[in-house]
């Protein structure tokens, strides 16, 4: 079989510097300890030439295409690649029925999709025959979450490897490499401090790709003189923006900082609860979208504990509706310092969830007839509202009159905690209780 690639061997001096260093073996490669180095699985199956389909995820710029280079390199099988934008089912089927024949000839292929979350369900299903059958080895590589984005059988047949994001001192390691490599800046002698290049490492925020083009770009409007490049702090400074955050408002990252921002708050830690919420903030999230969230919060997590939580989440969020962003990020902010430091009760939510528990489980109960309204003569005779007591002509405001199911008579989902202003509706319904005791039948 043809072997076709993305990853021709001909360098190009006009490439990027990111393809133009790009590692050509495991020895150059660089991150992904947990994965790679002595004893680590994928470097055993690497090395072996045992390989079964995988899924490289991870975020942008930390060597999944480079491995499925690598690998390619590496391989004693035919090596082909798809694009998931422009591939069609009716191509991949006829594809995937060559490589089956080839398996029929003892031969091996590998099928890299770069971007595998692209693929739609169609395309996806048009694999799956032949992944299962080991007619190809599959290597997909993509930065969102698998489980949200790939069948459920297509991911069963696949091992999935979590790439990280480069530390600090990889991504100094990676733009060292590039400006010792003949392929990097051959005819330029780059004069640039330790320092420099950990700026340019940190502002790249773990992405090699994003520390490789800042590099190129600050070589390229460096001082020149000669063939003799200085790359000194006020230069780089002038060419580096705003440092871009990785949040995805409609992926994992999304649902990730969320949730770090409800079990900060539910934890009392009221600076990281201020982090995370300026981070989505940053990243452009709708504050709506925060303020509703932190509206629940005050109800899920607080409750009762102080009742003055709701008050401030819902005068955030019609605030935010006001006067919208970027100025009403200080209103996000104090909801959520007042929320988190306020005392915590779960006990309403928890109360809610019990309560529904019982209504799936018992199904349409019966209001009792002595708290039925009988606005009819017909409901009034067949005894709508018959034996009701009117609470407010008791001295206690307190009856004896059921007025819950008997199917459910002694459940009880309000478990007041002592937290806060819960206290006194602890005191309150002990003191409910200790007056049932003593008035009602038994």
């Amino acid at each position: 079989m043809k072997q076709t690639s993305i990853f021709d061997q001909n360098e190009n001096n006009n490439a990027p510097l990111a393809y133009r260093v790009r590692p050509q073996n495991l020895t150059e490669f660089v991150g992904q300890k947990h994965l790679l180095g002595q004893g680590k699985v994928l470097q055993e199956l690497i090395d072996n030439d045992q390989l079964s389909s995988m899924i490289f995820w991870g975020p942008p710029g930390v060597g999944k295409t480079t491995l499925a280079r690598i690998i390619a390199a590496q391989t004693q099988a035919n090596f082909l690649t798809f694009s998931a934008v422009t591939t069609s089912i009716k191509e991949i089927k006829s594809i995937m029925q060559d490589a089956e024949a080839a398996r029929e000839m003892g031969e091996k292929t590998i099928v890299f999709v770069d971007e595998i979350h692209r693929f739609n369900r169609a395309q996806q299903d048009a694999f799956l025959p032949y992944v299962e059958k080991g007619s190809i080895i599959l290597v997909g590589a993509t930065t969102e979450n698998p489980s949200f984005e790939l069948n459920s059988a297509l991911l069963s047949r696949c091992k999935v490897f979590v790439l990280k994001e480069l530390q600090l001192d990889e991504l100094v390691e990676l733009l060292k490499h590039a400006l010792n490599s003949s392929q990097g800046f051959p005819d330029l002698s780059i004069n640039i401090s330790d320092d420099t290049l950990r700026e340019i490492a940190a502002f790249a925020n773990g992405d090699g790709r994003n520390a490789l083009n800042t590099l190129e770009m600050a070589v390229l409007n460096g001082q020149r003189n000669g063939k003799k490049v200085t790359i000194d702090h006020d230069t780089l400074h002038q060419l580096l923006g705003k440092k871009s955050l990785r949040y995805d408002k409609k992926g994992e990252e999304h649902y990730n900082i969320i949730s770090a921002l409800h079990k900060s708050m539910r934890n009392s830690d009221v600076d990281a609860a201020v982090y995370w919420v300026s981070r989505m903030i940053d990243g452009g999230e709708d504050p709506l979208y925060i303020a509703r969230r932190l509206v629940r919060f005050a109800s899920e997590d607080i409750g009762l504990a102080d009742t003055n939580a709701l008050n401030v989440a819902i005068n955030v969020f019609q605030a935010c509706q006001f006067i919208g962003l970027p100025e009403c990020d200080v209103h996000l902010t104090e909801a959520v310092i007042y929320l988190a430091l306020a005392p915590k009760s779960n006990a309403s939510y928890k109360a809610s969830l019990m309560a529904k528990k019982d209504v799936r489980s018992y199904g349409n109960l019966p209001v009792p007839l002595q708290i039925r309204n009988a606005p009819t003569k017909l409901m009034d005779d067949l005894g709508y509202g018959e034996n009701y007591q009117y609470a407010h002509q008791s001295p206690d405001k307190l009856t004896a009159m059921e007025t819950i199911p008997p199917e459910i008579k002694g459940h009880v989902y309000y478990k007041p905690t002592e937290q806060g202003k819960e206290t006194r509706f602890k005191q309150r319904l002990d003191y409910i209780k200790q007056w049932h005791k003593k008035h009602d039948d038994h």
